[in-house]
């Protein structure tokens, strides 16, 4: 039987996750903030920022994630916004994490809201599309979030089946579905087709996913060089190797990076996504007994141009903390203020957490700091996620 993939994609995951933790505090206002025009981004009080997810009914209004909170707000004044709260965020990833872990063991988390999984035949379902009807339902029934289930024969394909009609449901896109599936859309709706990219290929005349597919694949390295071969085979569903390669683990390091759906644009939008990262990369040092002695920042452009920096620690660490303000430091020193769509910390270097060389100029509430993340980690691998939230999670209530 030909190995089946099922991409899981959360809807409009931190509007979701917002809304979810709002109804379980409960409090005078219980509102679910899906069914109002609502959007998450931003300061608040400055609307400053820009929109990382939004609403059915403000999409209604024409807010597209990525624009500036500024704008959002002249298209709906009467518009609700919502700090993002990444830590929440990475408790409710790990739920719905563990619930896939129970039907596949074979997860590749993708991004903190999406991941791909091996399909394993599910008793009682007749087909991979029932049993990704199962699992969608067992999710909102469960976890109070929905997600979209693409399913394909490759990775690609999958993610772009997910990308399909939403909320809440399963989508397939198998090689033989792509021409009248997936040809007819909008070139801009390919994997990996950007504006810039996007922009190249509509002056050549091409306007479709099927135009791309249809044209001489040298025509579009001439234009736009490997980037175009590796366009022109996703246009034709080839996937000659899985797109859930941004997590990595290697002798010499450990790192995460996140492919961002649009244009980062400000400092504090590309700073919500590096505390993701370093949650991520410190969490894994820390279950694997390590501590980083250098850490990296990559950034990948809008116009597909990489940058990285890097620097050592004075002492090797993994606490969160640490790791996350070393990226933003580093991050400071390397953005040329362009577009940026994709980020990545990755750290080397690497000793045993369990011999430390103290420095003179060590911080003591770093070591605290270090302590307390180890006796957070434990509790939460004992009790769950939610078993304990450090006093800067906590939110008031809206």
């Amino acid at each position: 039987m030909k190995k089946i993939i099922f991409h899981i994609d959360v809807n409009s995951a931190y509007l979701s996750w917002t809304a979810v933790e709002r109804q379980k505090r409960g409090g005078p206002d219980t509102l679910d903030i899906r069914t109002i025009p609502a959007i998450i981004g931003g300061d608040i009080s400055k609307r400053r920022g820009v929109v990382l997810a939004k609403s059915i009914p403000a999409k209604k209004y024409g807010i597209i994630t990525g624009e500036p909170v500024v704008d959002a707000f002249k298209k709906c004044p009467q518009l609700k916004s919502y700090a993002p709260d990444h830590k929440l965020y990475a408790r409710y990833s790990q739920a719905m994490i563990s619930l896939l872990k129970e039907y596949s063991p074979v997860i590749s988390q993708y991004s903190i809201d999406e991941c791909f999984m091996e399909y394993v035949p599910i008793p009682g379902a007749a087909s991979p599309e029932e049993g990704a009807k199962q699992i969608k339902d067992r999710i909102r029934n469960t976890l109070g979030f929905t997600v979209n289930i693409g399913i394909s024969t490759n990775h690609l394909l999958a993610k772009m089946a997910s990308d399909f009609k939403k909320p809440d449901l399963v989508h397939t896109l198998y090689p033989d579905e792509i021409p009248q599936k997936m040809w007819p859309l909008p070139i801009e709706d390919l994997f990996m087709v950007g504006r810039s990219s996007a922009k190249k290929l509509r002056l050549l005349g091409i306007r479709t996913i099927g135009d791309l597919a249809q044209t001489d694949p040298k025509i579009i390295v001439s234009h736009l060089k490997s980037h175009g071969q590796t366009i022109w085979e996703y246009a034709n569903g080839i996937e000659t190797a899985p797109i859930d390669t941004r997590s990595k683990r290697d002798a010499k390091g450990i790192g995460n990076s996140t492919t961002i759906s649009f244009d980062v644009t400000d400092r504090q939008t590309a700073c919500h996504f590096l505390m993701e990262l370093a949650e991520s990369v410190s969490r894994r040092l820390r279950q694997h007994h390590l501590a980083a002695g250098m850490v990296s920042v990559e950034i990948k452009y809008s116009t597909f141009d990489q940058a990285s920096h890097q620097t050592g620690l004075l002492t090797p660490s993994n606490g969160t903390q640490t790791i996350y303000d070393t990226a933003c430091r580093l991050f400071d020193e390397l953005w040329n203020g362009s577009a940026i769509r994709l980020l990545g910390i990755r750290t080397s270097k690497l000793s045993s957490d369990t011999i430390r060389q103290l420095s003179i100029f060590d911080d003591p509430a770093s070591e605290k700091q270090q302590k307390l993340d180890h006796a957070l980690d434990h509790i939460r691998q004992k009790f769950g996620d939610s078993s304990v939230i450090r006093a800067s999670q906590m939110k008031s209530k809206d």
